[in-house]
C-alpha cells in the first residue's frame, strides 16, 4: 500500500499566505480549498496513492502542558491581532473545519484527530503502525525531514519538492538541481538533522537551545556537534564532553546540555513522545481503521457530494473536470496494522 498522509493546517493556512493579500476573504478562502485539493490531486497523480489521510490537530496541545514557552509567541501573536485580522483567521478555520467534515463524513479518505496532540504525532504514529507500506507526506514542515528512509518521502506543495532519502525531485521524478553548487539538492542525513534540531532549539515553535552557541564543528579542546554525533551510538568521550557541560542563562539559571537535549526530544523527536501520548494517537488511529468499512460510501454518493461541496465554495475548476479527483476520494483504507502484521 502507498499513502498519502497531509499535515492539514500547514497545507492549508500555507496556501493563505501565499494568496494575493488584497484579495477578498472569500477568493482567499477558496484559493486555499482548490490548493489544499487539488495539490492532493497532483499527488495521488503522479506517485500512484491507495488511500488518503488528512491529520489534523487535536487542540489543547500536549506540548504546551510539558513545556509552558512553547509555540507561546504564536498565542501573543494571536492577542495581538486586529478585530478584522481575528475575524478573517475565524473566518478560515471554520472553513477548514467545513472542508475536514466534508473528507470525514462524505468521501472515504480518513481524518484523523486525535484530542490533545498534533498532526506530527498523528502522521508518525501512522507511519510507525504501517511498517511495511510507503508513504508521503504532503507539508512543507522541516520537521518531519526526521521521519524520511527508503519507504517514506514528503512532498513540498509550495516549493513543488519531493524529498527522498536520495536526493530532492519534481513530482515528476527529475532531480531538482541546486542553482549555486549546481549538484542535486539533498535535505541531508534524517538522524543528523534531528540531533542538531534537537540540541539547536527550533525558533519556530519556540524551543530553546540545548547549548547557545555550541559549534558544528569542534576545535583541539572543546568537542563541537559533529564529534558528538559521531560519538552517540557509543556514548564515548565526545557525547559526554558535550552532554555533560554546563551553561547559565540570561536569568542566572544553570542548565546541564543533556537535561536540555531530553527535553527538546521530547517535544521534537516524533519517535519519543511521552507514552500516555503514544497510547492515546494509537488508539485513536486504530479506532479510526476499525470503523473504516462501516463508514464506507458508495462511489455514485462520493460524486454527488464533491459536486455539492464545489457549488457551495463556489470551485468551479475543481468541478469542471471531477474524475481525477473523484478517482481517491473513493478509495476507501484497506491497509493492515503492524499489531495485525505480528
Amino acid at each position: 500500500m502507498r499513502y498519502m498522509i497531509i499535515d492539514s493546517y500547514n497545507l492549508f493556512f500555507r496556501a493563505k499566505h501565499s494568496v494575493n493579500a488584497q484579495s477578498s476573504i472569500d477568493d482567499k478562502i477558496g484559493f486555499a480549498m482548490h490548493t489544499m485539493l487539488s495539490s492532493a490531486n497532483s499527488v495521488v497523480r503522479h506517485m500512484d496513492i491507495d488511500h488518503v489521510i488528512f491529520a489534523s490537530e487535536g487542540g489543547n496541545n500536549w506540548r504546551k502542558s510539558f513545556y509552558k514557552p512553547y509555540k507561546k509567541p504564536r498565542a501573543d501573536k494571536l492577542q495581538a491581532r486586529t478585530e478584522s485580522e481575528a475575524e478573517e483567521d475565524d473566518l478560515f478555520f471554520k472553513a477548514l473545519d467545513n472542508t475536514l467534515e466534508y473528507i470525514d463524513t462524505k468521501t472515504n479518505c480518513s481524518l484523523i484527530s486525535v484530542p490533545g496532540t498534533e498532526a506530527d504525532d498523528v502522521i508518525a504514529r501512522f507511519i510507525h503502525l504501517h511498517p511495511d507500506d510507503e508513504h508521503v507526506i504532503l507539508s512543507n514542515d522541516t520537521d518531519y525531514y526526521q521521519l524520511l528512509n527508503s519507504k517514506v518521502t514528503q512532498y513540498n506543495g509550495v516549493m513543488k519538492e519531493h524529498y527522498r532519502i536520495d536526493g530532492t525531485f519534481t513530482i515528476e521524478g527529475k532531480p531538482v538541481m541546486d542553482k549555486k553548487t549546481k549538484k542535486q539538492k539533498n535535505v541531508g542525513d534524517p538522524k543528523w538533522l534531528l540531533f542538531e534540531k534537537c540540541i539547536r532549539g527550533d525558533t519556530s515553535d519556540n524551543v530553546f537551545s540545548a547549548y547557545p552557541g555550541v559549534r558544528k564543528k569542534g576545535s583541539k579542546n572543546k568537542t563541537g556537534l559533529l564529534e558528538a554525533f559521531d560519538d552517540m551510538d557509543r556514548k564515548g568521550y565526545h557525547w559526554n564532553n558535550l552532554m555533560l557541560q554546563r551553561w547559565v542563562d540570561h536569568k542566572e539559571d544553570e542548565h546541564k546540555v543533556l537535561d536540555d537535549y531530553e527535553r527538546n526530544r521530547t517535544l521534537i523527536d516524533l519517535s519519543k513522545q511521552p507514552q500516555d501520548i503514544i497510547d492515546k494517537v494509537d488508539m485513536g488511529i486504530i479506532d479510526h481503521v476499525l470503523l473504516s468499512p462501516i463508514k464506507h460510501i458508495q462511489a455514485n454518493k462520493v460524486n454527488f457530494h464533491f459536486m455539492k461541496y464545489c457549488s457551495k465554495h463556489d470551485l468551479p475548476r475543481l468541478s469542471q473536470y471531477p474524475e481525477a479527483i473523484l478517482k481517491w476520494l473513493v478509495k476507501p483504507y484497506r491497509g493492515v496494522l503492524v499489531s495485525e502484521q505480528d
